[in-house]
This record gives structure tokens, sequence and C-alpha cells, in this order.
């Protein structure tokens, strides 16, 4: 064999990777955080979309794009996205989405987000979607008042109550106006504090202290889910009874969640997704919406507070940290 010939083979061979990775879909990942800070959901995502026969790095790409909680980049994130013409573009949690929206009106969008996707002009129709994106409500932000209702029921009657919320998130003014109607109803003077940084959380706290509160709301927001270690953390040092939108401050030491399950979302999108490059066409696919909202309870913080936690509300429990 000629040296011309082999070289040919050997350039060849190293090329026909690239080129086969090339020929498959390319899915844009867009989302307002870091992988490390949702490692179980992209673990959810990807289930999803194996669910349906696709794995990335065998027959499928995916282009990640993270914002690391900064909202103001998403809409250059999306543009470049939509610039590359990526095959579907899951975006995940509202600023992201929007983003999408904003981005392109022809690439597919699948998104998980907790606000309502019909206000925020993403869909028109929950059970039939009119345009380029459906994908799976998880009502995070639709159950503030759920939340302060059940911290009603641990804390002093006619209690301060803290409210933490995210200012660069979409859905803020909405949920702080149902949050402050839920605790007058209920009887408790509502404290906003809010926060898009990280020193702004402590800032935040050190307002609570201030005001003396009883206890502590914090909104639906990914960034506060990527530092929920601080946030849990501070509300122990302060002794501040907190209901929190996740099971996953939870598991960190947070005193209690109620929300559906976020992993749960994801593996949707992931199986949306995957439908989508099937050939599904999105009118078909409704905005899915969780059948299940779950109640975590960890008592070790609750002991650790001196709190005791009625009978009633353990009652409801779907989950106890012991």
């Amino acid at each position: 064999m000629r040296r011309r010939e082999f070289v040919t083979l050997v350039g060849g061979a190293a090329a026909w990777p690239l080129a086969a990775r090339a020929q498959q879909p390319v899915i844009g990942f867009l989302n307002d955080l870091s992988s490390d800070a949702i490692a179980n959901r992209l673990e959810a995502f990807r289930k999803g979309l194996s669910e349906l026969g696709y794995v990335e790095g065998q027959n499928i790409a995916i282009e990640f794009r993270w914002a690391e909680g900064r909202y103001d980049r998403l809409p250059v994130m999306a543009a470049d996205l939509a610039h590359r013409q990526v095959a579907v573009i899951a975006a995940c949690v509202t600023p992201s989405a929007v983003a999408a929206k904003g981005a392109t009106s022809t690439i597919p969008i699948i998104f998980a987000v907790g606000g309502d996707p019909v206000k925020f002009g993403l869909v028109k129709s929950l059970a039939r979607p009119d345009g380029n994106a459906t994908g799976i409500n998880f009502f995070t932000t639709a159950l503030g008042q759920k939340r302060l209702g059940l911290l009603h029921e641990l804390v002093a009657k006619g209690a301060v109550i803290g409210f933490l919320a995210n200012p660069s998130n979409p859905n803020t003014t909405r949920d702080t106006e149902e949050a402050q109607a839920a605790a007058e109803q209920l009887g408790h003077k509502l404290v906003t504090v809010k926060a898009s940084t990280v020193a702004e959380i402590d800032t935040a706290f050190a307002t609570l202290v201030q005001a003396n509160v009883g206890g502590l709301v914090v909104d639906a927001d990914a960034f506060f889910v990527a530092r929920r270690v601080q946030i849990t953390t501070l509300a122990a040092r302060h002794g501040i009874p907190a209901i929190h939108p996740s099971d996953e401050f939870v598991a960190v030491g947070g005193l209690m969640s109620y929300a559906s399950s976020i992993p749960d979302a994801y593996r949707s999108m992931g199986n949306y997704t995957a439908r989508v490059l099937k050939g599904a066409k999105l009118a078909d696919l409704p905005v899915l919406q969780p059948t299940k909202l779950e109640l975590a309870i960890n008592l070790s913080t609750a002991k650790a507070l001196a709190l005791t936690i009625p009978p009633g509300v353990l009652a409801i429990a779907d989950e106890v940290i012991e």
C-alpha cells in the first residue's frame, strides 16, 4: 500500500465518527442553572429519552447551554441554539422556555415549567397546543398558597411569615401577590424579601431575622434550588421553620416541602423530546400536568427547631425523613 493511500484511509477512519455525529439529531438543552446543580434532573431527562430509544453519544447529540443563575444570558443562548438549527430545544423552567419561544417560531420546543404556560405565551391551550411548543407544567408556582397554609399549621397564631422570591423570575409578581392574599386570610403579616445572587440570599435572611419572622415560604425558583444548601443552612442557623418548593431541600436539611416530582417532569420532557424526534406533531402532545403532589417532612430538622409537627400534617406526609 502506498503511503498516500494509507494516510487517506486513516484520515477517513478518523473523520467517520465526526461525520456520523453530524448526521445525528441534535437536541438543544437550555437551562437556567448548571449541570452540577440539576444532576438528578438531567439524569431523569436522559432516562426519558432512552425509554424511547435515544441515547446521547449513540444516536443523538445534545448541545447544552447553562445560564448558571444569570437569567439575562438566556435570550442570547436561545438565539444561538436557534441559529444552529437544532432539531428540538428542551427548555427547562419558565425563563428558559420564554427565551426559547422568543428565539424561534419554527424549531419545536419542549418545556418543563412551574408557571402557567398559557399566561407566558408558550401555548394557547393546554389540551391542544397551537404553535411550536408543548411540554410539562409541574405547578410549583401555583402551590404557594397551599405551602403557606401548611406552614400556618406549624407556627404561632398571627406570626410574621417571610416570603423569599427571586425578582428575576417572571413568576415572582404573581406568586408574591397570591402569598400576600393567603397570609392576610390566615391572619399573618407577610414580609417579602428578594434575592437573585448568593450575597442577596444572606442579606434577605438578615432582613427576616430583623423582622422576627416565625416562618418562611421559599418561592419556586431554579436559582433557589441550586442554593438549597445555603438556604436550608441559614434557616436552621436562625431557627426559622421553612417550607420549600421541592423535596431536594428536605433532603439537605430543609424542614418540609410540598410539590410535584420535578425529576418525573424532566423524564416526561425527555419522553416528549424523543416523540418529536420520531415525528410526532406538537399539536397532538398536550401539556402534561402532575397527577400527584407530595408533602415531605424532615423530622430531624423539626427536632432541632424544637418544633412539633401536628398529627394531622404528619398523617398526610408522603415522605418522612427521620
